[in-house]
């Protein structure tokens, strides 16, 4: 399959998903943050900014960051621990990082 047919797939897939009616997360929380930047990468994706290429490294690390919050919580009786949560709001910084760098950088779709 070429670049722009799965660019394409990816763009579909993101806007089916986008228009489900999802409960929205209260604002600060982890959960909105981390809606927040799905949001910044599909609108990467939409407006050219990000490759597909980049657009699922992406989408795998804050799919990774959420298993891991997942594993956390289980090995907590469902709670994070204060480490715990700057483990997950470092790798949160360091994803959004990356999205402002790859939606910057000198590659377009």
């Amino acid at each position: 399959m070429s670049a722009k047919i799965i660019t394409a797939l990816f763009v579909g897939l993101l806007s089916v998903a986008g228009s489900a009616q999802v409960a929205t997360p209260r604002p600060g929380t982890e959960g909105a943050r981390s809606q927040n930047q799905e949001q910044r990468i599909s609108q990467g994706v939409q407006s050219g900014q990000l490759t597909g290429r980049e657009a699922n490294h992406l989408e795998n690390r804050e799919a990774s960051i959420q298993n891991e919050k997942q594993n956390m919580q289980a090995a907590n009786g469902g709670h994070l621990t204060m480490s715990d949560r700057r483990t997950l709001n470092r790798q949160q910084n360091r994803t959004s990082a990356a999205i402002a760098r790859d939606k910057h950088n000198a590659r377009v779709r």
